[in-house]
């Protein structure tokens, strides 16, 4: 027969099972080399540093009950992630999206911490949100928010799953902010396309692929620092809505 389990240890592992999905599964921390000890330690010990949370069911101490809850706050942090998740996953896309109009979609580099490829500019951009993330007071914010979400869903108790309008609103919101980033790139290149495409009319002989790639070429890497630059301030934009839409996305306690 199973031994019971102190509280302080319960409360403990409960906490650290709610903080590991977003330390561990969720950028800008998984862009970072680090080791598997290295970072359960972290996600204890910010586990030991919470607040202590009131529930309103004590916590459990069987080690049945333990299970269930523990996969109760896994829940709840694979939910907590998603937002970072959707975040990220949205300044990708944007940096892609770039890459396509300026014809480096056959680009690819390699990522150092997965091994694999990944287009050009939307690594520049992925890692670019990173930098801003952690330079911008993000670390702080984040912690503060998983917090409060231990008043919103307390230790061991069963949450009420989100409503799916809240998931779209942020959704939506991301993605526009997202585009946002490269817009002014985008409607440049579409310029020289235009050109392009209107030269080709006059010169018929002229390659217009041959022409129309070393163009935006030149036009990228003219735009790209100002791009990155002014992106700065939208993505530290979206990333602030994604940490303020994390208990938007978790359970709310019922």
């Amino acid at each position: 027969m199973l031994e019971p389990v102190s509280g302080q240890i319960a409360a403990l592992l409960l906490a650290a099972l709610r903080l590991g999905p977003v330390l561990a599964f969720a950028p800008p921390f998984t862009l970072v080399r680090m080791p598997m000890v290295v970072r359960a330690v972290l996600v204890l010990a910010l586990a030991a540093a919470m607040p202590p949370i009131t529930a309103d069911t004590p916590l459990p101490v069987q080690a049945a009950e333990l299970v269930v809850a523990g996969l109760r706050e896994l829940g709840v942090g694979i939910a907590l992630a998603l937002a970072l998740q959707i975040a990220f996953a949205m300044i990708a896309v944007a940096g892609r999206a770039l890459d396509i109009q300026a014809a480096f979609g056959l680009a690819f580099i390699i990522d150092p911490k997965t091994g694999a490829q990944t287009p050009l500019i939307g690594a520049l951009f992925t890692y670019g949100a990173a930098a801003v993330f952690f330079t911008t007071g993000g670390p702080l914010d984040l912690v503060r928010m998983l917090a409060l979400s231990y008043r919103q869903v307390p230790l061991g108790s069963l949450g009420t799953p989100v409503e799916i309008g809240s998931l779209l609103a942020f959704l939506a919101a991301t993605s526009v902010a997202a585009l946002g980033l490269v817009g002014l790139a985008m409607t440049l290149l579409f310029v020289v396309d235009l050109v392009v495409a209107l030269s080709s009319r006059t010169m018929p002989q002229m390659n217009v692929l041959v022409l129309g790639f070393q163009a935006k070429a030149i036009v990228t890497l003219l735009v790209l620092p100002a791009t990155i630059g002014l992106a700065s301030a939208g993505i530290a934009r979206i990333l602030r809505l994604a940490i303020e839409a994390m208990l938007s996305l978790a359970p709310h306690h019922g």
